[in-house]
């Protein structure tokens, strides 16, 4: 499995457990294991305008997700494939981390990432309850597994 990431902004990021992260979420999914995924890191002013350009709203968001080849999950028998883009705003992201810190939002923002580009969304009620239930899931198994 290739994970390539990139740290554009100026904010420092626990790297190693963003990939640690993405590649437990895309195993525990069953997505085949030399699939590739990309992860970069961008500053407030590079996400506003990603969300302007790909989704017409307005300021900064805390993760963005570009799926490439619509990867599904349990797809590890179609073989490797590439998941896709996943754009994380750690400015952005700090605001919201009242409860918990940075770096937890950002692997809860990575996982989040990966289940969008596996197609899962929360735009119904019932999507938003599978899809926060198995976000919690996988965050919870990889950092019981981290320990």
């Amino acid at each position: 499995m290739a994970i390539e990431l990139s740290n554009e902004s100026s904010k420092p990021c626990n790297e190693s457990d963003l990939i640690s992260v993405a590649a437990f979420a895309i195993k525990a999914m069953g997505v085949h294991s030399d699939s590739d995924l990309s992860i970069t890191i961008v500053n407030e002013d590079r996400m506003s305008e990603l969300h302007v350009e790909w989704m017409d709203l307005e300021g900064p968001t805390d993760v963005l997700s570009f799926p490439m080849d619509e990867m599904r999950p349990n797809s590890e028998a179609d073989g490797p494939g590439i998941i896709g883009d996943i754009v994380l705003c750690p400015e952005f992201a700090a605001v919201q981390a009242v409860a918990h810190s940075l770096e937890d939002e950002l692997a809860l923002l990575t996982v989040h990432g990966v289940l969008h580009c596996l197609g899962y969304d929360h735009a119904e009620v019932e999507e938003e309850r599978v899809m926060f239930a198995l976000q919690d899931r996988i965050l919870g198994d990889w950092k019981g597994e981290k320990r």
